[in-house]
């Protein structure tokens, strides 16, 4: 199933470091002990969407350099084609 098909559109168009910075909030808002059950629940969703975002974007990026390093560590000089 591609990542589109899985999460929400305002998920989607998170960067990195903003889906980041949201799942933080989540951390500290079920740590406060402060939310309801219902509340908690759908909070948690969102921020394994969130993680499973960044875990994707996180693979995307590390596939991109990889394409540009070569397995000896040296810079490659073929095209990476990196879309």
């Amino acid at each position: 199933m591609s990542e589109s098909n899985e999460f929400p559109a305002d998920i989607l168009e998170l960067s990195f470091e903003a889906a980041l910075q949201e799942l933080e909030k989540i951390v500290e808002k079920l740590d406060s002990g402060k939310v309801d059950l219902d509340q908690s629940i759908d909070i948690y969703t969102r921020g394994a969407l969130l993680k499973q975002h960044c875990d994707t974007k996180l693979r995307s990026a590390q596939e991109r350099v990889d394409k540009i390093v070569n397995q000896n560590g040296t810079f490659s000089t073929q095209p990476a084609n990196i879309e």
